[in-house]
């Protein structure tokens, strides 16, 4: 199996949730919704992890806000990026799996605007070989046509395999098998009760990059 390493990039590579505690917290200063107002958004945000549309679509309808639905998302999104963090050693990881041979890339699904401002903020469009965002190429994961894309940018074909790491069960996990990829799954308890099948479960995306390496050392 070939050293390829593709990563999801939200609560795998980048620390959304911090981000969206900042946003949440801007947000409600903004709108003067007070305390009460920020917990009611990371509760929504924690339970449901709705898709955005949605999401503000309910925040709307709670606070009886003003704007539409499409203006509080297309600011979400505008924001998002410049709040966002890589957890703390992966640029350090990512620069150490290239420096080893691999090939390294990432594979998330979201719209264009957001994810690209993501990757370009934190650098980590620079710190990888290539990239596949569903909002630019129409396809969303768990299909395995955005694992395929990924690969082919990082110079490689997933003919000879690979490992994808990342948070959702379904679409990274269930994606990555069905694209013919070990799959390592980042548990961060938002899963509780559901079954899995991945062939590794850590608690962040360093002992995945761990397990890859040790891996590939034993052939």
């Amino acid at each position: 199996m070939q050293r390829l390493a593709l990563f999801d990039l939200d609560r795998t590579l980048v620390d959304l949730d911090t981000a969206f505690l900042h946003w949440a917290k801007e947000f409600a200063e903004q709108w003067r919704l007070g305390p009460d107002g920020v917990a009611w958004l990371a509760s929504l945000d924690r339970d449901t992890h709705p898709h955005r549309e949605a999401f503000f679509g309910q925040i709307r309808k709670h606070f009886a806000l003003p704007e539409d639905v499409d203006a509080l998302w297309t600011a979400y999104r505008k924001r998002i990026p410049h709040l966002v963090r890589c957890y703390p050693g992966v640029p350090e990881a990512l620069a150490e799996l290239r420096a080893a041979g691999w090939r390294v890339g990432i594979v998330t699904n979201g719209m264009a605007d957001n994810q690209l401002g993501k990757l370009q903020r934190t650098g980590l469009a620079d710190a990888v070989d290539g990239y596949a965002v569903s909002g630019v190429e129409g396809v969303r994961k768990p299909e395995s046509r955005l694992f395929h894309i990924a690969a082919e940018r990082c110079g490689v074909s997933l003919a000879e395999g690979g490992w994808m790491v990342g948070d959702n069960l379904i679409a990274d996990i269930q994606g990555a098998q069905g694209a013919g990829l070990r799959a390592i799954w980042v548990d961060r308890g938002t899963w509780p009760g559901h079954e899995h099948r991945a062939d590794h479960v850590v608690r962040n995306v360093l002992q995945g990059i761990t397990i890859m390496r040790g891996a590939h050392m034993q052939e």
